[in-house]
């Protein structure tokens, strides 16, 4: 029987992997569906970063209490998986507590991690208080509807699940210690699990038995199931936060680089000797589609957490307009993923004609001040400033479609060498009153 276990433990683990890797197979080749862009400067600059803002969350104890409740999520998630690991060797070579030989060590760990567990399953409630009793606007903006609000209430209802499970396996974990059951050896403190064992005494030992595999089983499926779930949700961001804050941007937020095609056309103008007559002309102008974007665009828009700090300090949002920073990363996202899905049934090279102007309107667009709040705000140092950039490129070099007040402005510019409608000699008239 015991074998039996074992075997059927592989297996569930086996598919779980299997599964787990095509996925990300998957998510790879869609953010790999934009351009190549090589960021590999400032390595040192980088790494502070990394440590800074993913490992030390620096950003979201900006708002303290969230912040702390989310750190403690954060470290109860890493830490816990010690204790998975112990249960996945356990599972694999019918063990049972085969790290008990640390000893004190071992006890000291087990009780540590049973008051994370707790901590994380009342800060898992609060979040869910927070969402839908308390009602936070930002929670239930349009693009939230559907969908994202059901993942992010899954996430913290199998959060609770599964510390619950835990909780409830280590309880009668030590009920069968302290009954002298065969293969329970007397190993660990309890400190929080210890308030649910008058719940398993009065219990024979095969029937606790029972009670343990069956807890221990939901837990560790629980856990393989939500390893799965995870690059379906936006719970990704616990893996794609460390790449991407590495691969933040570090020059100044209001700095836009120059196109290369385009200032070698104005040298052909303006200094022909300064210009590469053979540069080859530009292929497109802007971001029309996600394969316009740079692959580092597109890990912002995997990473995205969809917590809403970049919408809530957005000055176009605040004020009543269309946009939604939030919104312009999950619509990046979902492009990804409608036009990865495409290509694997259709080929590499197949593209269905359909835009990222599909999704992202130029009321959006055009409404954007590029003030960065969003940036600044964003606790994975996303940047959607740049993919409207794009995109509001694309519409003015590509289609034509600037705005009037746009349009109106550059005419006097080219006119009259200012944005005004008067003539440069009438510049200083203001001055003959002084």
């Amino acid at each position: 029987m015991q074998y039996l276990e074992q075997i059927l433990f592989v297996i569930v683990l086996g598919v779980a992997i299997f599964f787990f890797t095509k996925s990300v197979k998957r998510i790879r080749r869609n953010i790999f569906l934009g351009k190549d862009k090589e960021i590999n400067d400032n390595k040192p600059e980088r790494w502070k970063t990394m440590i800074r803002v993913a490992l030390g969350q620096q950003k979201m104890v900006v708002r303290p209490i969230a912040g702390i409740l989310h750190i403690l999520i954060y470290v109860g998630f890493i830490l816990i998986n010690i204790e998975v690991l112990e249960i996945l060797i356990d599972g694999i070579f019918g063990t049972h507590r085969v790290l008990a030989f640390l000893g004190p060590v071992y006890d000291v760990a087990i009780g540590f991690f049973e008051i994370l567990a707790l901590l994380v399953l009342l800060s898992c409630i609060f979040f869910l208080t927070r969402r839908w009793i308390q009602k936070i606007p930002r929670f239930h903006s349009v693009e939230m509807k559907g969908w994202p609000s059901k993942d992010a209430t899954y996430i913290l209802l199998i959060e609770i699940v599964l510390m619950a499970a835990l909780l409830k396996m280590n309880a009668a974990d030590q009920v069968l210690q302290a009954k002298g059951a065969d293969h329970y050896i007397a190993a660990g403190s309890f400190p929080v699990s210890q308030f649910l064992v008058p719940f398993f005494e009065p219990f024979s030992i095969s029937t606790l038995i029972v009670f343990e595999r069956v807890l221990w089983w939901a837990h560790i499926l629980g856990i393989l199931a939500f390893l799965n779930y995870i690059p379906f949700s936006k719970h990704l961001h616990i893996f794609l936060a460390f790449p991407n804050t590495y691969y933040s941007r570090l020059q100044p937020a209001g700095e836009f680089s120059n196109m290369p095609e385009v200032t070698n056309e104005v040298k052909l103008m303006l200094d022909p000797s300064s210009a590469d007559p053979n540069a080859p002309p530009p292929e497109k102008f802007g971001v029309n589609d996600v394969t316009d974007l740079t692959w580092k665009n597109m890990l912002d828009a995997y990473t995205c957490t969809e917590c809403g700090r970049c919408t809530s300090v957005c000055p176009a949002n605040i004020t009543g307009k269309k946009l939604s920073p939030r919104k312009i990363m999950m619509d990046t996202r979902d492009r990804a993923e409608q036009l990865g899905k495409e290509k694997d049934r259709l080929g590499s090279e197949y593209h269905d004609g359909s835009s990222l102007h599909d999704l992202i309107s130029k009321e959006e667009l055009w409404a954007c001040t590029t003030c960065n709040a969003c940036v600044e705000a964003c606790p994975v140092n996303i940047n959607p400033v740049e993919i409207i950039y794009g995109m509001r490129q694309y519409l003015v070099m590509e289609k034509a479609e600037a705005p009037n007040e746009l349009n109106m402005m550059n005419t006097n510019i080219e006119n009259n060498q200012a944005p005004w409608q008067f003539s440069p000699a009438d510049r200083a008239n203001w001055t003959k009153e002084i």
